[in-house]
């Protein structure tokens, strides 16, 4: 493709860019495909000779959209927010035409710095602490953007093992690392992302999952218990994370009392995850929050959340810069410069190439302003408080978080089976998208606002089809009454969903508590965690014994009629199953 081409398609790709996004609400926002389906459709081997480009763009709309979950739809409720907005995607796009690999400032000046700047704006439309800021007199702190949270907790988990174990250390350098690692304690809430569990691993550091107050707060007496006792026991406590905005509920945790915990143990670092909340530090009003960050050694947040910069983007900030790149520094020879006052970002992460980030993020400030983005995000407030209204106004169903931010937790005031049937028949109309949670012993159902240009239509239109779906619902689970309400001859009772479909459209699976506690079990480090914490996205295990006798009961009389009658349905079979 030569230059000549690639302005031709490349107006083609814009136009079907704004063509894709002016009429999104036309699509379905998932699709119902199994896995496997796309190799249906495509050769098995790329081809020999290059294609026409409009081959491929027809493709892309005949085989690919129509198999996408579209993010950036208005019916799109699930998890958190992609963000996303035309003035992050042309930064995107203008960082590729560039293709720098910016791993230090010798190797691109003006990504480096810029990088550098903007998230010293970015820290202070936060109000984050001013030690975090590379600008700030005095200060040894200072921000990167790495790819992920994910990332975010690794590298400064790796960070805190470092300072830990070179104190454990003292002079005995001839000892080697490794020696140390049984000895050290990383603490979390159960409410915490599974980025932290992995990081643990990762890290080769025990973690210990701590419960939280019936509200979902992750509180400083119970990491002050946590910790003593492993103090006790010989151990080192190095790293504790709290989060602003869980995952499951968007719960805040107490920085305050936690911070003032840390801060009695000199080892530990203190982490705080603020993936999808901390954006919302940019309203005045969302700032006693954060409450306490001035305890912590560390901070995250992801703009490709909350702050309408399509992903990878997520910013981290460090009080003591010099700590973090000790842990990480790798200097061969030949990425050596002679700039040695300059920042190489490849000392704050994990790889040696980086992303010219900072560029979308920069266009994202420079074209929305602060009160732009304010206004944004001050939107999705009023309308998940709306649906809040909404949902409290009918009795049959309870919202089961505090709706401080864009996400609301509902669920109809019945057993969680049924529940999970509802979330089955939203997502299995392929209309809208949700998720579900387990909240304070409950499942529920998470409804984020997310699309950008979200309206309160929007989101009537959704609780009226909700409604819809929980009047089916409800009704297959008692269709004699609704056979008694004398539905029309030409609409039938509504029929329950078959138990692959629940657990499918619900993100689920049913276990007995046996199977649960057998799978996770650690004998070995009973206080330790073994796949305890949650990342919206892995199917809800769902311990229920009275619901799986009572299927059972139910699967057996079926069987026995099915037995006297000698006929076989294989869909009532799945039903009875459910």
């Amino acid at each position: 493709m030569n230059t000549e081409e690639f302005r031709k398609y490349g107006k083609q790709m814009i136009d079907y860019i704004c063509e894709y996004g002016q009429t999104i609400d036309e699509r379905d926002v998932a699709p119902t495909v199994d896995p496997g389906f796309l190799r249906k459709l495509l050769p098995e081997e790329a081809p020999q000779k290059g294609e026409d480009f409009k081959r491929m763009l027809d493709d892309v709309e005949t085989k690919i959209m129509p198999n996408m979950v579209h993010w950036n739809h208005p019916r799109f409720f699930a998890y958190f927010p992609a963000g996303n907005s035309y003035p992050s995607i042309l930064g995107d796009m203008l960082s590729s035409a560039i293709g720098s690999i910016g791993f230090s400032w010798a190797s691109s000046p003006a990504a480096t710095e810029l990088e550098t700047i903007v998230l010293d704006w970015y820290a202070k439309a936060l109000d984050l602490p001013c030690f975090f800021r590379s600008d700030a007199k005095g200060s040894k702190g200072g921000g990167v953007l790495q790819g992920s949270a994910s990332e975010c907790a690794l590298v400064c988990m790796m960070a805190a093992r470092a300072r830990a174990i070179k104190e454990l250390k003292g002079n005995h350098h001839d000892v080697h690392d490794s020696v140390y690692l049984p000895q050290l304690v990383a603490y979390s809430s159960k409410e915490a992302h599974s980025s932290i569990e992995k990081a643990a691993k990762m890290a080769i550091v025990k973690l210990r999952a701590l419960d939280t107050d019936s509200r979902g707060v992750f509180r400083g007496d119970t990491l002050r218990q946590a910790i003593q006792e492993d103090l006790a026991q010989g151990l080192t406590p190095c790293f504790v994370v709290a989060t602003v905005g869980t995952t499951s509920a968007c719960v805040f945790d107490n920085l305050v009392e936690i911070g003032q915990v840390c801060r009695e143990v000199r080892s530990i670092w203190f982490h705080v995850d603020g993936a999808y909340a901390g954006n919302s530090f940019i309203l005045p009003e969302m700032r006693r929050f954060k409450e306490g960050l001035e305890y912590a050694d560390s901070f995250n947040t992801n703009p490709n959340k909350l702050l309408l910069t399509n992903f990878d983007c997520s910013a981290m900030w460090v009080k003591d810069v010099k700590l973090l790149t000790t842990a990480l520094a790798v200097d061969p020879l030949y990425l050596q410069h002679e700039h040695s006052s300059a920042i190489d970002y490849r000392h704050y992460g994990i790889p040696l190439s980086r992303r010219f980030r900072a560029l979308k993020l920069w266009f994202v400030f420079r074209s929305y302003g602060i009160v732009g983005l304010q206004k944004y995000i001050r939107n999705h407030i009023a309308l998940a408080k709306r649906f809040e209204t909404l949902v409290n106004s009918d009795d049959r169903f309870e919202v089961r978080n505090d709706v401080n931010l864009g996400l609301v937790c509902f669920r109809l005031k019945q057993q969680d089976r049924i529940n999970r049937d509802l979330l089955a028949r939203i997502n299995q109309s392929g209309k809208f998208h949700m998720t579900p949670a387990m909240v304070r012993g409950k499942y529920i159902i998470r409804f984020c606002v997310t699309y950008e240009h979200a309206t309160e239509e929007h989101i009537d239109y959704a609780w009226e089809e909700i409604k819809n779906y929980a009047e089916e619902t409800l009704a297959a689970e008692c269709p004699e009454e609704v056979q008694e309400q004398a539905l029309p001859a030409t609409k039938k009772p509504p029929k329950k969903l078959t138990r692959s479909m629940s657990t499918r459209f619900s993100f689920t699976r049913s276990v007995s508590r046996e199977i649960f506690e057998r799978q996770n079990s650690r004998p070995h480090l009973p206080c330790f965690t073994s796949s305890q914490l949650t990342d919206g996205c892995t199917p809800i295990v769902i311990v229920d014994t009275d619901d799986i006798l009572e299927s059972l009961q139910r699967a057996s009389r079926m069987n026995g009629e099915r037995s006297s009658n000698d006929t076989y349905d294989t869909d009532s079979t799945e039903e009875a199953s459910n």
